[in-house]
């Protein structure tokens, strides 16, 4: 038991003081989080500005005004763009997250002959750069003849990423580490494979599937030379690739350019807002992996 003349252990009172390390750490912080937000900063106060304005010098617009955006919004085709981007990226990022996560788990969870031989070959194609393969794209999208219709379009901007190889490595990883007693358990309890699968593995792996989704829909959203190459008609044309052909239109207009470029940053800052908390989780659970 101890007495009441029992020394007492210190408690520190007071705020805690932060040692120069600490410090120093949260100085370049600071700045590289200043640097990576003064472009978007200047594209947003650019697109506030009107057209005398843009001459001037000055960082913030003397007289904000909405009419690049009511331009861009009635005058371009940008909402064409904006619902080819966004049905682009959105049927190609559930394909992924559904493909992928099944030749994931197939590869992580049965064993069967020349399976690490597969995993290998899926490897090996992150290692060829895109550009060779966009022509051998192009002459198949061309002999069967694609673009000549709406959903063949489509499908010809969204075919080669319908599936990932980074996705397959992604989620092979995440699902070796659920316990296999776990899914046997289920097979015991009669379930099938997919049903396995969909109901007891795939909830246990949300956070690679937020991460998985994300990189995929903004590597989609962002995509310029295949679109750009295999689009012959318009109405077709994707965000990014209406964006460039615009800046060319619009010439000198750049608070058109910077209007029509803060719309198409919205979508993107909704993602991240939504699965911000499950892309933490991805990291931290990839870090805890052993």
């Amino acid at each position: 038991m101890t007495s009441l003349t029992d020394p007492q252990p210190h408690v520190p009172t007071g705020p805690r003081r932060m040692n120069v390390g600490t410090a120093l750490i949260y100085a370049g912080l600071t700045v590289g989080v200043i640097v990576t937000l003064f472009p978007f900063a200047w594209m947003l106060l650019t697109s506030l500005k009107g057209f005398q304005e843009l001459f001037n010098l000055s960082f913030l617009p003397q007289q904000p005004t909405l009419d690049n955006y009511s331009q861009v919004l009635t005058q371009t085709k940008f909402l064409v763009w904006f619902g080819n981007s966004l049905l682009v990226a959105g049927i190609t990022t559930l394909s992924v997250l559904f493909f992928d996560s099944l030749v994931g788990y197939t590869l992580a969870k049965f064993d069967f002959p020349g399976k690490n031989l597969i995993f290998l070959l899926i490897l090996s194609t992150l290692m060829i750069p895109t550009e060779m393969l966009v022509i051998p794209w192009f002459v198949g999208v061309s002999d069967l003849q694609l673009t000549r219709s709406v959903p063949g379009a489509y499908f010809a901007i969204m075919f080669p990423g319908l599936i990932s190889a980074f996705g397959v490595f992604l989620m092979r990883q995440f699902f070796e580490s659920l316990p296999t007693d776990l899914l046997e358990a289920a097979r015991i309890d009669g379930m099938g494979e997919f049903g396995i699968f969909w109901r007891i593995a795939m909830p246990l792996v949300r956070p690679a599937l937020a991460s998985l989704g994300i990189f995929t829909f903004l590597g989609n959203w962002n995509a310029f030379l295949w679109p750009l190459i295999v689009i012959q008609q318009p109405q077709f044309r994707t965000l990014p690739v209406g964006t460039a052909l615009f800046n060319g239109e619009a010439g000198t207009q750049w608070g058109l350019i910077m209007a029509a470029s803060s719309l198409a940053v919205i979508p993107v800052l909704i993602v991240f807002a939504i699965f911000q908390k499950q892309i933490i989780d991805g990291i931290v659970l990839t870090g805890l992996k052993g």
